[in-house]
């Protein structure tokens, strides 16, 4: 159903009352939809925000990259309709809190979780659910870290709660339920017991290799640490000449 479909067709024969009632629904419903998305620019902004410091103090960032979305009109009523009861805007926003996604991807295991409670931290993030995929993996081998967060969202009329949906893997799991996903559709959703089985299978190697990569970058951490520039700013140029010098260069 797009935004379109939203509207009352106008080869129904409605009254008034009842056209009104679509349209404040269907102006409700985009409202709601903005404001999610305006959630997700909050914590997609707080994340860029924690790579770029990463990538300046530490020349080191756990975060690989970042993608959003946001759940289609259609999907949103779809998944409301399996769940039955109302129709409503209130409903909505009370039994779908994946409205919103974030995926953040990052390069070890053990980072997956250091972002995941940097974020948590932060005093305008209310963690309301956890869901760890990675200590304890979904029958088919799917691993990842959910966290439903609530974060406020201050518009012209006041502030609104967005709840996102931030799911954090590595690259390894990322390709993974990647591939999963693809394969998932192409099956129509009833994958041959043997794909199922080489699936999981799959799983398990990108597990173990997750494992040897991250000891191997330990291995390195411990023979070449890496600077961390954070109290650059106690640093003192010794000289005004060096301070001329450091302002003629590029």
């Amino acid at each position: 159903m797009s935004e379109n479909m939203l509207q009352a067709d106008p080869n129904l024969s409605l009254d008034p009352k009842r056209l009104e009632e679509l349209k404040a629904f269907r102006d409700g419903f985009s409202r709601l939809r903005l404001v999610y998305q305006f959630g997700i620019d909050e914590v997609m902004t707080k994340i860029n925000i924690l790579k770029t410091e990463f990538e300046h103090s530490h020349k080191y960032s756990p975060i690989e990259h970042v993608s959003s979305r946001l759940k289609s009109p259609e999907s949103i009523i779809e998944k409301m309709q399996r769940r039955g009861g109302p129709l409503s805007l209130t409903a909505i926003r009370e039994k779908i809190q994946d409205i919103a996604g974030v995926r953040i991807v990052c390069s070890f295991i053990s980072d997956v979780y250091q972002i995941a409670d940097m974020l948590s931290a932060q005093p305008d993030i209310e963690v309301i659910e956890v869901k760890d995929y990675i200590k304890d993996p979904k029958p088919n081998g799917y691993k990842s870290l959910h966290l439903i967060v609530k974060v406020p969202v201050f518009l012209s009329t006041g502030v609104e709660d967005a709840y996102i949906e931030i799911q954090f893997r590595t690259i390894g799991m990322d390709f993974w339920a990647s591939l999963e996903h693809k394969i998932y559709y192409k099956f129509d959703q009833a994958i041959p017991t043997e794909v199922l089985a080489e699936l999981g299978e799959a799983a398990d190697i990108a597990n173990r290799l997750d494992l040897k990569m991250e000891r191997i970058h330990d291995e390195v951490q411990e023979l070449h640490p890496t600077s961390n520039t954070e109290d650059a700013h106690e640093i003192e140029l010794p000289s005004t000449l060096a301070l001329n010098e450091f302002l003629s260069r590029d």
